[in-house]
């Protein structure tokens, strides 16, 4: 990430100007010993004047963003709006602590009186309840199952009997 240091931009990430490429990239680079001894900045590529004036525009940024920092605190402070947000805070904190307390009270009633426990207890005994009637019902069903084909049998045989009793009776 590099920062930007354009004149009247603020401090932004860049891909393009960068501080390291104004200062190490504006002068010539040399390969001559003699001008190597006479200007060793000049060699290594850094121009001080370009970078003095890349620092200045940092801290002129700084200052200007601290300014700006400083008159919306104080924006904030003069119309309330800090304070009602402190108050609006605490009030919400006020409330979950007696919300919470209010259900610990809550939990610790219905526990000291018993109910939680009968409640688990009728729970417990109604599940017993339905597991006996259903077992009667699969009792009942096998049973019915079973004496089916009897019933069926004797059914038959009345219907046949009033059948040859009818037929008797209409012919006399």
């Amino acid at each position: 990430m590099h920062i930007c240091i354009r004149e009247g931009a603020d401090i932004l990430p860049s891909k393009s100007k960068t501080l390291y490429n104004d200062v190490m990239h504006t002068a010539p680079m040399s390969t001559s010993p003699a001008d190597s001894k006479n200007d060793t900045l000049k060699t290594s590529g850094v121009n001080p004047e370009k970078t003095a004036e890349s620092i200045k525009h940092i801290a002129k940024s700084i200052r200007e963003a601290s300014a700006k920092m400083r008159e919306t605190v104080r924006t904030l402070r003069e119309s309330g709006a800090i304070d009602e947000i402190t108050q609006a805070v605490y009030e919400a904190t006020v409330a979950a602590r007696d919300t919470a307390k209010e259900l610990n009270d809550a939990a610790k009633d219905l526990k000291e009186r018993g109910i939680i426990k009968d409640t688990a207890a009728a729970v417990e005994q109604t599940t017993m309840a339905a597991r006996e009637t259903a077992e009667i019902i699969r009792d009942t069903a096998r049973q019915t199952a079973e004496a089916a084909p009897q019933t069926t049998e004797t059914v038959k045989e009345a219907a046949s009997k009033v059948k040859s009793k009818a037929r008797h009776s209409g012919q006399s």
